[in-house]
Formats: structure tokens, C-alpha cells, sequence
């Protein structure tokens, strides 16, 4: 990023905190709207569940902006925001199961799956698609869900959110060798669940039935009644 781009991102971030000091509203939610995408990630993949995650996030902002005089500017505000999340996530997490620990490797094998790319079509809306989207994207998350938790949390923030191998050793307190291993661990545990779940969706994938089926029936109608009608033309070959 230009040196000029980088300091009208920190004037508009200095702006945003000076008015949400303030407490005007429109700072509020506009900060509120650039992070929630990666703070509800973050409280996701420590969290298994929407709704826990959803808890936390808000708890993170109330904490965050009854608190934001003491916002040294040290790191970006997104960062701040993203440690005060992780730091009410753990929170919760230690005071329901008190033996949870980001630091030791857990090497224990996981039933899951692996993320599978689908095409993105560009001819619009196709229900038939839409829904082989959200099953995959379902099995994702479950895919997530299952990993064990020091490897989940590193595998959101470096694939998920697109966070530098810096920026998640530094939220995370780990040292950056820690997070590599980590990331390729859970890589490899994905691939293996992969393996023992995929074939139970192979036979959905590519869907060609319903509406786009039924354009398909309808322009092979279109160009053979535009050719005349071909079961009355002798085939050059004899019958097929």
C-alpha cells in the first residue's frame, strides 16, 4: 500500500475514534461495520457456534468502546478490536472447560472434511446451484468446527480472514514458527477427513437438472427445428 493511501487510512481511523469518544453514533456503526466480518470469524472459529460467537462479539464492542480512551494506537484499531475478542472468547472458554490451552500441539486425529472449490457460475441465480452451494459451504464450517481448537483458530485467521503469519503470531502470542506448524497440521487433518467424506457428496456435485436442464432441452428443440426435422433425414452412415 502507498505511503499517501496508508496515511488516509490512519486519518479516517483517527477521525472514526475521536468521533466515536464522542460517542456519535455514525462512528460507532461505521466501525462496527468494518469489523464485524472479522471479529465474528475470529469469535466463530474459537467458539463452534454462531450464537456463542455473536455473544462474544458484542461483549467485545461494549467492552471496546467504554473503553476506547485507552486505545494507544499502537497497533490498528482492528487489531485491538481482534484481541479484545479473542481475549472474551478465551475467557468464556477457560471458565466452561478450564484445562483449554493455545500452546501445546494437539496431534489428535479429526473426522473432517476438506474445503471443496465450487464454480461460480455468472448466468445469474440457479436454485439447483445456490443449494449445492450451501451444503458445501455447510460442510465447511462443520469441516472448522471439528478441528481441534489450537489448529481451528489458526486456520481461521491465516485462510479464513487472510491474516500475515505476523499478525496472527502476535494475536495469538505464539511465536510465528508455532503458527506454520499449526496451519499445516490442520491442512493435513482436512485432507484426511476429506477422504472419508467427500464421496458422500461426489454424486451431488456439478448438478445439471431443473431449470438449466430444461434450457438445455429447450435450445436443442430451438436448433433442430431450425434445421428442418431430422428424423426424416436418411443418416449419411446408415441407422446408428
Amino acid at each position: 500500500m502507498a505511503s499517501q493511501e496508508l496515511a488516509n487510512l490512519e486519518l479516517g481511523e483517527a477521525d472514526l475514534i475521536f468521533r466515536a469518544l464522542r460517542h456519535e453514533e455514525d462512528a460507532v456503526r461505521t466501525i462496527i461495520r468494518q469489523n464485524n466480518r472479522r471479529l465474528f470469524r475470529l469469535a466463530r472459529g474459537l467458539m463452534g457456534s454462531d450464537h456463542e460467537a455473536e455473544d462474544v462479539v458484542q461483549a467485545a464492542y461494549v467492552r471496546a468502546f467504554t473503553r476506547l480512551g485507552t486505545f494507544r494506537r499502537q497497533s490498528s484499531l482492528g487489531t485491538w478490536l481482534s484481541r479484545i475478542v479473542i481475549n472474551e472468547a478465551l475467557g468464556r472458554l477457560r471458565s466452561r472447560r478450564p484445562t483449554v490451552e493455545l500452546t501445546p500441539a494437539v496431534e489428535a486425529d479429526a473426522t473432517v472434511a476438506d474445503i471443496i472449490p465450487f464454480p461460480l457460475g455468472g448466468m445469474g441465480p440457479d436454485p439447483e446451484r445456490s443449494m449445492a452451494q450451501r451444503e458445501i459451504r455447510q460442510l465447511v464450517e462443520d469441516a472448522i468446527d471439528a478441528l481441534p481448537e489450537p489448529f481451528r483458530i489458526i486456520l481461521v485467521a491465516r485462510l479464513v480472514e487472510d491474516l500475515s503469519v505476523e499478525e496472527t503470531a502476535s494475536l495469538f502470542e505464539l511465536r510465528p514458527e508455532t503458527v506454520k506448524t499449526r496451519l499445516h497440521r490442520a491442512r493435513r487433518l482436512l485432507r484426511q477427513g476429506l477422504e472419508a467424506k467427500v464421496g458422500d457428496v461426489l454424486g451431488d456435485a456439478f448438478p445439471f437438472g431443473g431449470p438449466r436442464c430444461e434450457r438445455m432441452a429447450n435450445r436443442v428443440v430451438a436448433i433442430l427445428a431450425s434445421r428442418g426435422d431430422p428424423a426424416r433425414e436418411p443418416s449419411p452412415g446408415g441407422d446408428i
